[in-house]
């Protein structure tokens, strides 16, 4: 079975390559490594749901590299870790806004019956699979957070 996603990727790459666009490229390479090396540790070939698995690390990786080079004054490397972000993103579905955010929360909680911060995993094991790629989900995580009585 094709995966639509990876085809993508690839052409990407075919694409950069013939484009001379180094730094795109890079990026794209770093993609399927991430994604080769699921398959062959997991034995798989990837589905699109998995493959967003994969890039959503890797945005929650660049990150959290961003908060830390930003605390060390390293705009250099926040700069080259943005643009990472940036071609990352271009892979996953429409980001949420805010508002669809907290209404899926809202309905989550509701649909949950969670009582208090201790039934927070049932909530987020409703939003993950809507969310994969689309949110922030350690924002997702405290918006539940806030949602719920302590």
């Amino acid at each position: 079975m094709s995966n639509s996603l990876v085809d993508r990727i690839k052409d990407d790459m075919k694409a950069s390559m013939k484009g001379g666009d180094k730094a795109r490229l890079g990026v794209i390479r770093l993609i399927l490594a991430a994604i080769k090396q699921v398959e062959v540790d997991e034995r798989i070939t990837l589905d699109d749901t998995r493959t967003l698995q994969v890039l959503d690390k890797m945005l929650k990786q660049r990150r959290e590299s961003i908060r830390q080079f930003s605390d060390a004054g390293r705009n250099d490397l926040v700069a080259q870790e943005e643009a990472e972000v940036q071609v990352i993103q271009g892979y996953l579905p429409q980001a949420l806004s805010e508002d669809e955010i907290d209404s899926m929360v809202k309905a989550a909680v509701i649909e949950s019956g969670a009582g208090s911060v201790k039934d927070m995993g049932k909530v987020m094991g409703l939003l993950k699979g809507k969310m994969q790629g689309r949110a922030d989900m350690s924002v997702v995580s405290a918006k539940i957070k806030a949602a719920l009585p302590q």
